[in-house]
């Protein structure tokens, strides 16, 4: 699969992009794909939510009042579940939502989810920039340029870029990754990945080894 690699100021620079298909080009797995942005989502809960039963309420010491003859009804304790102030039935309690899958079934997560946002169109790449100090304008300006303003674009970088990062921290809607991290959710939550040119080898390398296990 090939894209054309556009220059910042949204012009094609008349060079091709290579994309390896075994990456870029499966059969998405729909379900290993839910599975995956599932347990992303599920490590994310903190699990700390804690309310207090019957047992662990103030108070309920003595029996409010005799048992007949007051024409209510019997009430054993005033800590009753029943009662304002009374205790929880069945509240959350501390807790681990963590989720696990193998890091075979991750890797073919990562893998459906680019080759999803390949076959939408929705992968574009870029040449390798630069900026000499943070400037937001100049990111605004490149998304004009490629007409991606309004939509949420994911820029994958091959290394670190402390410049880029502060420039594009202000936009809404837009981030910045390098391209050994992206997750799985983070690729299906954004409307366009934009590749920085570097970026596709760096992306393509962590996969490279289990590409040829599985191809072996």
């Amino acid at each position: 699969m090939k894209l054309t690699i556009y220059k910042t100021d949204g012009t094609s620079s008349k060079k091709k992009a290579e994309l390896n298909e075994a990456i870029f080009g499966i059969e998405p797995n729909e379900t290993v794909l839910y599975e995956d942005v599932r347990r992303i989502l599920a490590n994310r809960r903190q699990g700390t939510a804690s309310t207090k039963e019957r047992g662990e309420v103030r108070g309920g010491g003595r029996k409010a009042y005799k048992q007949k003859g007051t024409g209510m009804a019997r009430r054993g304790s005033i800590r009753s579940p029943l009662l304002k102030g009374g205790g929880t039935v069945f509240g959350p309690k501390p807790r681990t939502y963590t989720v696990r899958l193998t890091k075979k079934a991750k890797r073919l997560a990562r893998k459906s989810a680019l080759s999803l946002k390949a076959a939408e169109e929705a992968i574009k790449v870029v040449e390798n920039f630069t900026f000499d100090a943070p400037k937001t304008k100049q990111v605004s300006d490149l998304l004009d340029a490629l007409e991606l303003n309004g939509k949420k674009v994911m820029i994958i970088v091959p290394e670190t870029d402390k410049n880029l990062y502060l420039s594009a921290r202000n936009i809404p809607g837009l981030s910045v990754v390098e391209a050994n991290k992206p997750s799985t959710y983070e690729i299906m939550n954004a409307d366009v990945l934009l590749f920085l040119e570097d970026s596709i080898t760096v992306l393509e390398s962590t996969f490279i080894s289990n590409v040829e296990e599985e191809a072996a």
